[in-house]
This record gives C-alpha cells, structure tokens and sequence, in this order.
C-alpha cells in the first residue's frame, strides 16, 4: 500500500512540474499573441459513434507549431456533483477558460475543440497535437487536475497517431471500431 502511495505521489510531482512548465509557456505565448480562439467551429454539433452528440463551445489554437507527426487526442470526462443542473454546467464552461493555461504551453499542442457535455454528462476535448509521446504525456499530467472536478472512473482518453482532427472528425470511416465514445461521426 504505501508503494502505491509513494508512486502516485511521485506521479503527482511529476505532473505538477509538466502543468507549472505548461503555465510558464503559455504565458510566452500570449505574450508573442499565438493563441488564438476562433470561432468558425462554434456551436457545430458533433456525432459520435456511441449515439451521443456534443456541442462545440470553444476552440482553442496556438499558431506556427509544427504538425509533423499528427495526432488526434480525444479526452472525456464527467463532472463530480452536477449531474442534470444546466446552470452548474454553464458556470462550468465558462470558468473552463481559465484551464487554458494547463494545456496550451505543453510541448506539441497544437489545437483543441471543446465540447459541451453529451446526454450522459460527459465532457469531450478533441485536440490536435503534434507527436503520440507528447499528447500521452500531457493526458498523465492531466488525470490530475482532472481528478478534482470529475468522477475519477469517468476520465478517459483515446490517441489516435497520424490522423489531424479534423479528418478524424470528417472521414469517420477511417475508423473501424464501432461504438465508441471517442469516434466521430462525421
């Protein structure tokens, strides 16, 4: 028992540099204006293979970051305590904003699209990024934060290498597992 506490607590410490490292870049990035949200994908309505469908709510992009080794990295999570509450959900997304920084500056980001919660509650961001190691490395620092606010069970993540989003969400029959939460459906 106390080997699993000293790994997670070193898991922890890990995470919490990779997220302070995230934080740091990213305010290089504002401060050279590389961070922009767009708004041509807002309110556009994903399907996914599961049945469910969620909303675009924001989109986030840092510009001129190599897309060399392209990667598609879907995360999922439902929020701890909000169940049905709209009101709960929209405080939610709008204070979502403020998590920019934990993402952004991490090496390899290069997009995000984020999503409303579904019918089941579930929260969905589709990412763009540059390289499977990169984008794995970010969700392990991610589990973290994520665990405060979400039902621990719910946090999940799919990587998809050598596919941008976009086409993953455009050209859903490149996939060939059905069902899942994580594919789009055109």
């Amino acid at each position: 028992m106390n080997g699993a506490r000293s790994i997670d607590r070193q898991r922890g410490i890990v995470a919490a540099r990779e997220l302070c490292g995230s934080i740091y870049n990213t305010s290089r990035l504002l401060a050279h204006r590389r961070i922009r949200q767009p708004t041509t994908n807002l309110e556009r309505r994903i399907d996914f293979a599961d049945g469910s469908s969620a909303r675009v709510y924001r989109e986030t992009v840092v510009d001129a970051v190599s897309h060399a080794e392209p990667v598609t990295l879907a995360v999922g999570f439902r929020l701890r305590g909000v169940g049905q509450n709209e009101i709960a959900h929209a405080v939610f997304r709008r204070e979502s904003l403020f998590n920019t920084p934990l993402f952004v500056g991490f090496p390899g980001f290069v997009s995000k699209l984020w999503l409303a919660h579904d019918g089941n509650g579930l929260y969905r961001g589709l990412y763009d990024w540059d390289g499977v190691d990169r984008a794995e490395s970010y969700v392990r620092a991610l589990w973290w934060p994520l665990a405060l606010v979400s039902e621990r069970e719910s946090i999940t993540y799919q990587v998809i290498p050598g596919i941008t989003r976009d086409t993953a969400s455009t050209q859903p029959e490149l996939f060939r597992d059905e069902g899942q939460w994580w594919r789009p459906r055109g």
